[in-house]
């Protein structure tokens, strides 16, 4: 199925079947199998619809009663007219009550179910979200795609809570309401209410689906506008390192102008659409009150079945009226679930097979056998490389930018899958175990540690789900920052902003690896982990990344030499390939490309 966008233009076949398409993804969420509660609670509210549609037409019959009393006419039933005009004027009220009553009971008992469902559908999204591939995540923009998932959860909401409540009510009450007038009245007044309401909702439809297009367009402008002011708000220190915020101001005030042209097109056509609606419904109303009125004065009807044919088409009116704002309103919560549904189906790069096994790590030995892989097929990234890193030793991999050395990173932790070839922990294929699994025996201190916007302590026991504070105090004083954490006026209760923006570049460093110590993996991934750090800062954190790697595998990516110089092995990665390889001084010895990168470096150190 295409998916609509937010500004193509889909015939309206396709709109309608998609819509219902849309709306049969939610039908399982409120007729759950095995949720006997759920479907308990919906047969209740149904019954208690029932019951209020059922008074509500049938409470013109007790004002039709009282005028007729009041009017000295016997066009009501004896026992109607017995009860008398102040009976019929209390039953009429208690009558109203009720349905209104009913109306709330029902919305009561149906709640629960309308929430379960918008959780059930907001986590199974959020969690689907979590298993797209780092390829998807990169190339989409968070911010519109977090406008896409509030729009399609407030959509679901939506129809809900008017699918269920407004249009079928009102089709049970429109019908009811028809074969009243078919049978105390007669077929012309059917034919009258049947017409107008015919063509009011064909008018109604034809203005809507026409103004559907227009809020596709304003929607996507809306989503341009709020992704330009995250993403300015995401780099707030860009904007001030280069004086932009008029830019950015003037950036975000273009996308808005786009947003307000598309925001004036709907206020105008909806200004249309009312004014053609009460059009209609009021040249009904008039054509059925004058056929009343005329029967009136034949005498073929009585003041009473005036009252009651002018109640009927107010009951109705009313209803019709909001039908138009309804529909318009579940037309464009089914173009937000569409999205939304969309991003549910979009499918995961990278995933378990059926019989996979969890990694099983017996010493952490990693192994890249004659693997070949490129982000794009045009443009290959590692081409054949063959490493082996012995359990408990480490691997320093150093080259140019765009060399492919993160790249290997993330074809460990299997963000993507290798295009040729195999990568091996311990002789398990890492396509063959649960990403869970592999996920749980990796540990990785990035260039730039990022910290969710919580407390010191959450941070830090983000590393392990089960942590207790002990654990997490054993893990800052073992990354040395639980001196600088106990400083602090709040301790382990200290805020550290978004993106940990309230630490400097060390300290978030420490909490970094005080995360990493508290996961406990057996392999360790440093990408790049001091790069970002000066010289006196880098080499307090190279001591406690080195005392990190005791006992595990450890695969060092890095810029400056001068933090991998104890490695085991030292490979040189230049164009996705194996130019050099060997320990610190037997490179040095080639007098190759390792050589006089450490002689350049050590050059700029002795400059500066």
């Amino acid at each position: 199925m295409r998916q609509l966008s937010l500004g193509g233009e889909v015939p309206d076949s396709e709109n309608l079947s998609s819509g219902w398409l849309t709306i049969r993804r939610v039908i399982p969420y409120l007729w759950p199998d095995g949720q006997n509660w759920v479907k308990k609670r919906v047969v209740v509210a149904m019954i208690m619809l029932l019951l209020s549609k059922v008074i509500a037409v049938g409470t013109p019959f007790l004002y039709k009663a009282a005028v007729d009393s009041l009017a000295g006419e016997s066009g009501s039933a004896t026992w109607l007219l017995a009860i008398g005009a102040v009976g019929l004027t209390v039953a009429y009220g208690v009558a109203r009550l009720m349905n209104i009553g009913f109306q709330q009971l029902r919305d009561v008992v149906f709640a629960r179910v309308g929430q379960r469902a918008l959780r059930m559908l907001a986590l199974r999204t959020f969690e689907h979200i979590h298993e797209l591939s780092m390829r998807y995540h990169i190339t989409r923009k968070t911010g519109g795609l977090s406008r896409i998932v509030e729009r399609g959860v407030k959509g679901v909401e939506f129809l809900l809570r008017f699918l269920l409540f407004s249009i079928g009510p009102l089709a049970i009450e429109l019908f009811f309401i028809a074969i009243i007038l078919w049978l105390v009245f007669d077929i012309w007044y059917l034919a009258a209410v049947v017409g107008t309401i015919g063509i009011y909702i064909w008018f109604t439809f034809k203005v809507t689906e026409w103004r559907v297009k227009i809020r596709k367009e304003m929607n996507d402008q809306d989503t341009d506008a709020n992704q330009k002011a995250i993403d300015s708000l995401l780099n707030f220190e860009t904007v001030k390192y280069f004086g932009a915020e008029a830019r950015e101001a003037k950036r975000y005030d273009n996308a808005m102008a786009g947003y307000e042209v598309a925001a004036l097109k709907t206020a105008y056509s909806l200004a249309f659409l009312n004014f053609g609606q009460a059009f209609l419904i009021t040249g009904g109303l008039v054509i059925v009150m004058v056929m009343a009125a005329m029967g009136v004065e034949s005498g073929k009807l009585t003041v009473g079945d005036f009252v009651m044919v002018n109640a009927y088409m107010i009951q109705i009116t009313l209803p019709l009226n909001f039908l138009g704002t309804v529909y318009r309103e579940i037309r464009q919560a089914l173009v937000d679930m569409g999205e939304m549904f969309g991003l549910l189906e979009q499918p995961a790069e990278v995933t378990d097979k059926p019989d996979a096994a969890a990694l099983d790590v017996t010493g952490g030995e990693v192994r890249f056998e004659n693997i070949h892989f490129g982000y794009h097929d045009e443009r290959p990234i590692l081409k054949g490389l063959d490493l082996t890193v012995p359990a408990g030793g480490s691997l320093a991999i150093v080259g140019p930018s765009g060399a492919g050395k993160s790249t290997i990173g993330r074809l460990m932790f299997r963000f993507y899958d290798v295009n040729e070839g195999a990568l091996k922990i311990d002789g398990q294929d890492v396509r063959d175990v649960t990403q869970k699994s592999l996920h749980d025996a990796i540990g990785v201190v990035p260039q730039d540690t990022v910290l969710f916007n919580d407390t010191v302590g959450y941070n830090i026991a983000y590393g392990r789900d089960d942590a207790t504070h002990a654990d997490v105090i054993e893990a800052a004083k073992a990354a040395k920052i639980h001196d600088f954490i106990s400083s602090l006026p709040e301790g382990y209760d200290t805020q550290v902003g978004e993106r940990g923006l309230k630490l400097s570049g060390g300290e978030k460093q420490r909490v970094g690896i005080a995360r990493t110590l508290l996961k406990n993996p057996p392999i360790l991934l440093l990408d790049e982990a001091t790069s970002a750090l000066d010289t006196e800062t880098e080499s307090n954190i190279q001591a406690s990344l080195s005392e990190m790697g005791q006992g595990r595998t450890v695969i060092t990516i890095a810029h400056r030499l001068s933090t991998v110089s104890e490695a085991d092995e030292i490979i040189v990665l230049e164009g996705g390939v194996v130019s050099e390889r060997g320990t610190h001084d037997e490179l040095l010895a080639l007098s190759g490309r390792y050589a006089s990168m450490w002689d350049l470096q050590r050059a700029e150190v002795e400059a500066g």
